[in-house]
């Protein structure tokens, strides 16, 4: 056990993980294969809603290889329902959401039946000899006619499409003015009406189950991002003692908050598979992902910000529509509210008023996307700024240098009552115009306006920071969540000079055993290659609230400091006993013990020798000098940046082509460099889809048309730039690492980099919207809905034009 040559924290390793990933010598749910194993298949219905009117399985039952066929009668008393853990308001409305649909389907892509066979091939086979009988009902598919008085209702019982209303309004909160009075006193008020399409997460391995029942207990193996979590779910919904079961989460293909469910598919698994005491498999195919794995963003959102004429914003209202599809899955209601502590970002807002509404509709339930609620209202609030600006006639990076925190001003209390414990946006600012050459970018613009050239130049904006590090226990439960937000670490020292780290996050691609070893190696003082990470495992990691939110390193990588430092802690007195001096005289340095003032040392790994023999430990003192810890941050760490993003639109054609894209992201500390380049590199990729690429769309009937890749645009490699990144850095106050999450940061400032470049394109044109994605045919038909050619806008007005666009005064 030798200390590490350089410290480890900070420094570009490659990931851990990567080789077997690569190479494919690794474990996904599907490749599980146990002895006796089943394999189940499912029927969705192809309507999104109708009544079942019958439902007969006889031929299906008589296939080759097929054990046994079960429709939502069948399971009805056993199934309970799907869990919904984020109960917003005391009146929300939410539906029992059956896994396997009883009377009534209410989505295209419901699981109506299932069949289990011998083989994969014969389960698909019997699906189609299931003939169920369908009842057509009136399909409701638009959020804002779903909410007028005498719609057609989704759940008749309920007697409106309306789960429930949520309002955050400053000045009931005491946190700032009213925001009416703001709206009217204003010199300009601009009010813009928003759509946050509907987008699929898309992950790259499917979602896949192994349950392997014994006659009292159960191992499930699942592609979840949440295997504690669903643990505990999977308990409550279907009475199953939680000790009798184990939930494995081997490695993950990728989840983007796709795989943050309890799912109808891991129920039923379960249940088949104790039904019949063997064990089942069940893995979709790409198409039942798309149609059936829960959609992310469906907002309409109407934002009304109120100005002075020398620019600074006095008022902002946000008014949203949710569509939370057909049921309320396991965070659905509490996406769009993670947001409403977002609108405001970066800016001084002195009063706001924030009101969502989550509508039910016939579609696919919606949840958390990566972003969760952030994105949503980080693309409103930049979009908003560049219209602003617009209106007033100046440049929109001077109009947001007018409007922000300064960095001698944190900590700071926004007007939704959050702290921002730390930041500075002049940095990361100033560092990304110097990479984009922002002025010389706007001086070719004006270049090409004036010679007329088809082809125009935008530049966009998106100034943003996030609450993440999802976890302040208290937080959570005061907006009603079901869960905490602590994070749990152990640390085994095992006597032969190796450290095992058992994690309570699940990773799946971020790279936890990489940054982790790096922690644990520079708090010990041992090898990186000493240290393996456990996780995934509910049997070995028997306490953890998983990873979502980019709370894993914020409150996992916290958690995982403070084990190691009660392993030091236990390490110090078992040090000064064997030898013979005070505690207090003993220091720690790159895995030595030494007596202040003496040659006297000791290493680390003798010290775990001793007390693993426990031949000669202090008197009372347990053998060992394993230790865990939980972390449970006070807030939330806040990340932010600037991504500015040029790009070329073709006004014949509609054509857009991203010809830079530069990013400058502080996350505070940095714990490995190439980790956080990959995730932002990831995020922006995202980012950017929704910008220009994908979007889940239904037809008439309610049928997603999207439902394969080749319909489904997600974007590779080759449709997207190359990206210029740079990092500024002031550590969090909230975490003992000093960092800040990095997971969702590009995906959250990308999209409205992009759309307001597009935009900024064509404004002299009188194109003040294009709609997401931005297609060649939208930014076509916007230019041909637009009819005025107007001047360029990035000119000075007022007090605010003495504000230079890189930061300071003329």
């Amino acid at each position: 056990m030798t200390a590490t040559a350089e410290p480890e924290v900070g420094r570009a390793r490659r990931r851990k993980e990567d080789a077997r990933l690569i190479t494919g010598a690794t474990r996904w749910t599907d490749n599980i294969q146990l002895s006796g194993m089943l394999h189940m298949a499912v029927l969705r219905s192809p309507v999104a809603h109708a009544r079942i009117t019958s439902i007969d399985v006889t031929e299906a039952v008589r296939m080759p290889g097929v054990l046994d066929v079960l429709t939502g009668s069948d399971l009805a008393d056993e199934q309970g329902s799907l869990p919904c853990a984020w109960p917003i308001t005391e009146d929300m409305l939410a539906p029992p959401a059956p896994s396997l649909a009883v009377d009534e389907v209410n989505f295209a892509g419901e699981a109506v039946a299932l069949v289990v066979a011998r083989t994969a091939a014969e389960a698909q086979d019997a699906l189609a000899a299931i003939d169920v009988d369908y009842e057509d009902l009136p399909v409701v598919l638009d959020m804002a006619a779903a909410v007028e008085p005498g719609a057609d209702l989704v759940h008749p019982d309920l007697g409106t499409n309306k789960s429930a209303t949520w309002v955050f309004d400053s000045a009931e909160a005491g946190t700032g003015a009213d925001v009416d009075q703001a709206i009217a006193d204003a010199e300009v008020v601009v009010e813009r009406t928003f759509r946050q399409q509907r987008l699929i997460p898309a992950f790259m391995e499917p979602r896949s189950v192994v349950v392997d029942p014994t006659p009292d207990s159960a191992t499930m193996w699942s592609s979840t991002q949440v295997p504690h979590i669903l643990r505990w779910m999977l308990s409550a919904v279907l009475g199953i003692p939680e000790h009798k079961l184990r939930v494995i989460a081997p490695d993950v293909g990728g989840g983007f908050g796709g795989k943050l469910q309890v799912t109808p598919e891991e129920v039923l698994t379960l249940l088949v598979a104790r039904r019949l005491g063997k064990p089942v498999k069940w893995t979709e195919s790409r198409t039942e992902s798309m149609l059936c794995a829960h959609h992310g963003r469906d907002q309409v959102q109407r934002i009304t910000v109120s100005a002075r004429r020398d620019g600074t914003v006095t008022g902002l209202k946000v008014d949203l529509l949710a569509d939370m599809g057909a049921y309320l899955r396991l965070v659905s209601p509490g996406v769009p509210i993670l947001g409403a502590f977002m609108f405001n970002s970066i800016y001084k807002f002195p009063a706001y008023r924030f009101t969502c509404t989550n509508v039910f509709t016939n579609k696919t339930p919606t949840d958390a996307y990566r972003g969760a609620g952030r994105p949503e209202a980080t693309f409103a609030i930049e979009r908003m700024m560049d219209e602003l600006a617009a209106e007033l006639g100046v440049d929109p990076m001077a109009l947001r240098q007018r409007n922000w925190i300064r960095h001698e001003e944190f900590p700071f209390t926004t007007v939704a009552g959050l702290t921002y414990d730390s930041g500075n946006y002049e940095a990361a600012t100033a560092r990304a115009m110097e990479l984009f050459g922002y002025d010389a970018l706007r001086a070719e613009q004006d270049e090409r306006r004036a010679n007329g050239d088809p082809v125009q130049l935008g530049i966009g904006i998106s100034t943003y920071t996030e609450m993440c590090g999802l976890a302040p226990s208290r937080v959570l439960g005061a907006l009603r969540y079901a869960a905490g937000g602590w994070e749990h670490a152990a640390i085994r020292m095992l006597p032969t000079g190796k450290v095992e780290l058992v994690t309570g996050t699940s990773p799946h691609g971020q790279g936890h055993e990489t940054a982790w070893s790096q922690i644990v190696a520079d708090r010990l003082g041992v090898p990186f290659e000493d240290v393996e990470v456990l996780h995934g495992d509910t049997q070995v990691a028997h306490r953890g609230m998983d990873s979502y939110g980019s709370r894993s390193l914020a409150v996992g990588g916290a958690a995982v400091v403070l084990a190691a430092d009660k392993v030091l802690a236990k390490a110090r007195t078992v040090a000064a006993h064997l030898m013979e001096c005070s505690a207090d005289d003993v220091e720690f340095t790159a895995g030595t013990f030494s007596v202040r003032g003496t040659s006297t040392t000791m290493a680390l790994g003798d010290v775990v020798v001793a007390a693993h023999v426990a031949h000669n430990l202090p008197d009372g003192m347990e053998p060992g000098l394993d230790a865990e810890a939980a972390f449970d941050p006070t807030n939330f760490s806040y990340p932010h940046g600037t991504h500015l993003c040029a790009t070329e639109v073709d006004t014949r054609t509609g054509r857009v082509r991203i010809r830079s894209y530069v990013c400058v992201d502080d996350v505070g500390k940095v714990v490995n460099p190439l980790i956080v380049e990959g995730q932002v590199h990831g995020g922006v990729a995202q980012g950017i889809a929704q910008a220009l690429y994908e979007e889940a769309l239904h037809d008439e009937g309610g049928t997603l048309t999207t439902a394969t890749l080749a319909d489904y645009l997600v974007p590779s490699a080759a449709d997207l730039p190359s990206f210029t990144t740079d990092r500024t850095e002031t550590p969090a106050d909230t975490n003992p690492l000093g960092v800040k999450g990095v997971g969702e940061a590009g995906t959250i400032a990308s999209t409205p980099a992009v759309v307001n470049s597009i935009v900024d394109a064509l404004r002299h044109k009188g194109v003040t919207e294009v709609e997401m994605p931005c297609t060649p045919m939208r930014v076509w038909k916007a230019l041909q809905g637009s009819k005025t050619d107007v001047s360029s806008t990035t000119g000075a007005v007022g007090g605010l034009g003495s504000i230079d666009a890189r930061g300071g005064a003329e």
